[in-house]
């Protein structure tokens, strides 16, 4: 008799979809995430007539923004495969640059906002020329240290607020007759969602051209791509410098609504919580990502009820979440298995690989 695994019931019911009921699945999605600002106008029941239902609280703090930062980190961790433990670092970029261009010039956010994207996408760059070139835990190392460095920065510059940050950065200017102010937050809600959409369209189009595949198999294996012809450091600056560009983005739109921001924000924490939320939705899947955002983000919210308690009942549901389903909520579709000839013309091929560097070291 075959035994029940729950651990691969999800990524098999998700699989078992044609296309038409995936669609049907994301704007359903899309759906719930446009009524949701609104819940609490609803009667239905208690759980949506809690405070916490607020458009603030949940989808734009945190949960929208989680979202949003989550995907920007998918196409780095999920996609290409490399581990960023300092993700906030772009995150604060973005943020800081809305902060000091917002108040101390006449530009508003939609013109500050590619500003932001830029010098996020630079500092990736930046970083990512000597630290690409490093694996596995050398490179998480790396990382770490960046997002320390920019936050340390922050809080021994006096000229951007040093330790007390930044105050009286402006709210976005009216678009289209909607307004951004303190009395129309919900609007932000908006702003979110469509980034949300444009990062899942150009992550999905990106996912199938060369770029996608270069990806792919640089998360496979380095070694092999190397031996075909794949320029992984190229691409890995293409991963890292769109990864911090989505990053950019979302700082700048929090700095916008926060009106308020300072060194504290952009701690270690949040850059775990952001990596968290992408294994725990399913690596490299969108729409996982999305999900384990969302539960991650407001879960410990919904909560808050219990006290200090809460962040214990939270790493609970984590670890045994994470134990019953290693690959994620919803994991990536997973390879088809490899038949004996592609098995040993991949062997050859690494045999091949190890003797070119051999015999480049022994003519050395």
């Amino acid at each position: 008799m075959a035994r029940f695994n729950l651990r691969d019931k999800g990524a098999e019911i998700w699989e078992g979809w044609n296309r038409p009921k995936r669609v049907a699945f994301a704007v359903f999605a899309i759906a719930v995430a446009t009524v949701l600002p609104y819940a609490n106008k609803f009667t239905l029941t208690s759980f949506l007539q809690t405070p916490i239902t607020s458009f603030q609280a949940v989808l734009v703090y945190p949960v929208g923004m989680f979202i949003l930062m989550a995907l920007g980190l998918n196409i780095v961790v999920g996609k290409s495969g490399l581990l960023d433990l300092g993700y906030v670092a772009f995150f604060a970029i973005g943020a800081y640059t809305e902060a000091v261009i917002g108040s101390h010039t006449h530009l508003n956010t939609w013109e500050i906002m590619p500003i932001g994207m830029g010098f996020s996408m630079l500092a990736g760059v930046l970083l990512g020329l000597p630290a690409l070139r490093l694996r596995g835990d050398y490179l998480a190392i790396i990382t770490l240290g960046f997002g320390e460095i920019v936050r340390i920065l922050a809080i021994n510059t006096p000229s951007i607020g040093g330790p007390n940050g930044v105050a009286n950065i402006p709210n976005p200017p009216n678009f289209f007759g909607i307004q951004f102010d303190l009395l129309h937050q919900d609007h932000f809600f908006w702003i979110v969602i469509v980034l949300i959409l444009l990062v899942v369209w150009m992550v999905r189009r990106l996912t199938v051209r060369r770029p996608g595949r270069a990806w792919e198999a640089i998360r496979q294996d380095e070694d092999v791509a190397i031996l075909m012809g794949v320029p992984i450091l190229r691409y890995k600056i293409w991963s890292f410098s769109i990864g911090a560009a989505v990053g950019g983005a979302a700082g700048v739109i929090f700095a916008s609504q926060q009106l308020f921001i300072a060194p504290q924000s952009f701690d270690y924490n949040v850059s775990v919580l952001i990596l968290s939320c992408v294994v725990f939705g399913g690596i490299g899947n969108i729409w996982g990502v999305i999900l384990g955002a969302s539960i991650l983000s407001y879960l410990p919210e919904r909560i808050r009820f219990i006290s200090n308690a809460r962040e214990f009942v939270f790493g609970v549901v984590l670890v045994l979440t994470m134990n019953l389903r290693s690959d994620g909520l919803l994991p990536r579709k997973k390879r088809e298995h490899l038949s004996e000839s592609e098995k040993q013309a991949l062997k050859e091929t690494r045999a091949a690989l190890k003797a070119e560097k051999k015999a480049a070291r022994t003519g050395a």
